[in-house]
């Protein structure tokens, strides 16, 4: 699997235009047909860990919940050669091949709580947006983040299955009068690291303003690079994130830690993605204070400044028992590479060689013929996956990476 997606990067990297490659199916989606013990001696075998082959391989995954959860009545095995499991066992290995993918930064869980074309559109319109593509309102995607404000944290025993990461952000000096921000992110567990670099725009929409980001997934190399260019008005955030599933939703509970400074030491903030409005479903083995979407001392560019009149709070409440950094095994997962996984050096637009972990899922790659300058921006990562309910029961992935002049908006599959 991991040569026959990095036959299709190569070829990729050789266009010069934009392309899009679509994979079914990713790695870590073996590690839910085995045992853990089998799947953690091929990840010792091969030399790899869950970072670089889950995390910095795949910059997007959107697990698309199979039908015989919410929609029994169109799971069928007549629509595919390569299905044989019946409703039950299907939602035992579905719930096996999302928990695989616990512990990535972006996960998504695409239910069945509407038909099977909007669920479609729902698809389309997330890689699109994570592409810094504009689709309008034709896919109304309409999924925006969360985030609550937590009091207290309760002992690893009362939590599903989980997995904990090292966590660490900067600002970079921008034109903040144009409304433009820069930010970097390291992220990692037992050593293993990888490298973020977002910018986000305000873009006017005739009277509105909306925020675009545009993640890119550096190299260590160009990660360091890019840190000559921090904003000294802004310090360092260092966060202990949880990643864990509880009823489908996929929550990062951010701890941040006593590296920060003072003002906001041990505070705690829940985050997740969803299209509802008003109340939503929290995990009730938490204590949540209040929800703090739109407070502004609680994004991470006003809680970085260095002078900040309006400083946080963190809520009142027992100090919990220290818990320990922690990495909580799910089922096998892990995903089952075959020979030939190394690392393969890319060329973007300009001539700058960027790393792709050496797997070659969905991928727009610039072309070597771009225009050099056009932007700062590389290329942003995009990773699916999941099964299809409906007609169409497949896990599909999709790893592409945002084409890194944001006036052009052509994909090539």
């Amino acid at each position: 699997m991991m040569q026959i997606e990095q036959t299709y990067m190569s070829l990729a990297a050789t266009c010069p235009r934009n392309v899009l490659i679509i994979c079914d199916r990713g790695t870590m989606d073996a590690s839910a047909y085995l045992e853990p013990e089998g799947w953690e001696k091929i990840m010792l075998d091969c030399g790899f860990n869950p970072v670089e082959i889950r995390d910095n391989r795949y910059n997007q995954v959107i697990h698309l919940v199979t039908a015989a959860k919410g929609a029994e009545s169109f799971y069928s095995l007549a629509n595919s050669t390569s299905r044989s499991e019946g409703v039950d066992l299907a939602k035992e290995l579905d719930e096996k091949v999302m928990r695989a993918w616990i512990g990535h930064p972006y996960l998504e869980v695409l239910d069945n709580s509407t038909s099977f074309d909007m669920k479609i559109k729902r698809l389309v319109a997330m890689v699109c947006t994570r592409l810094g593509l504009d689709v309008g309102d034709r896919l109304c995607p309409n999924s925006h983040k969360r985030k609550f404000l937590v009091k207290s944290m309760p002992s690893n025993e009362v939590f599903p299955k989980f997995e904990d990461f090292k966590v660490e952000h900067d600002y970079l000096l921008t034109d903040r009068e144009g409304g433009v921000q820069a930010r970097l992110r390291k992220r990692g567990w037992n050593g293993h690291w990888g490298y973020t670099h977002t910018i986000r725009r305000t873009v006017k929409t005739g009277d509105k303003q909306e925020h675009v980001e545009q993640r890119t997934q550096v190299t260590e190399r160009d990660y360091f690079m890019l840190l000559t260019q921090r904003d000294p008005s802004h310090c360092r955030l260092y966060k202990r994130r949880r990643c864990f599933l509880w009823h489908n939703q996929y929550f990062q509970l951010d701890i941040f830690t006593e590296k920060n400074p003072s003002k906001y030491r041990h505070l705690m903030i829940l985050e997740t993605f969803t299209t509802k409005t008003g109340d939503i479903p929290l995990p009730d083995f938490l204590e949540v204070d209040r929800e703090i979407t739109r407070d502004p001392a609680y994004s991470m560019f006003n809680l970085s400044k260095k002078t900040e009149p309006s400083t946080p709070t963190v809520p009142p409440s027992k100090s919990p028992p220290h818990q320990p950094f922690a990495k909580v095994e799910i089922y096998a997962d892990r995903t089952l590479p075959t020979s030939g996984g190394q690392s393969h050096p890319m060329v973007n637009g300009s001539g700058t060689p960027t790393l792709d972990g050496g797997l070659g899922n969905v991928t727009a790659q610039n072309g070597p013929n771009k225009q050099a300058g056009s932007t700062a921006l590389h290329a942003a990562d995009v990773h699916r996956t999941g099964s299809i309910s409906g007609t169409a029961e497949h896990h599909h992935e999709l790893k592409g990476r945002s084409i890194s002049d944001v006036g052009q908006k052509v994909l090539h599959a």
